[in-house]
């Protein structure tokens, strides 16, 4: 945990900036990186029955870390992407609670 999800850029692009992105956010967030998980959702967006581009959105599930670690998080991952040719980007974060997360039916 975090678990870091992206949707409206390729494969590709994230995978170009997922090294320096996993390590500035490694250091932000103060977890070790086997830790982390990012997934990339490939998504087609639709207007008025036509195939759009739309800004990338991400969303981060993650355990509190109070708003100033949230804060970085969000102006890091903006700037990589935003370096990867984007000008806009959506992102929310939902805060998972530990007595409602289970890793191998145990909770943890």
């Amino acid at each position: 945990m975090p678990h870091i999800i992206i949707k409206g850029m390729s494969i590709v692009e994230v995978q170009k900036i997922s090294k320096q992105m996993m390590d500035e956010l490694e250091i932000i967030i103060g977890c070790p990186r086997e830790y982390f998980t990012l997934e990339v959702v490939e998504s087609t967006f639709i207007v008025d029955g036509e195939k759009v581009h739309k800004d990338p959105f991400v969303q981060i599930n993650w355990f509190d870390r109070g708003p100033q670690i949230q804060d970085k998080t969000a102006v890091a991952i903006t700037e990589h992407i935003c370096n990867a040719g984007y000008r806009n980007v959506e992102m929310f974060f939902t805060i998972l609670e530990r007595h409602r997360y289970y890793e191998n039916g145990k909770l943890l």
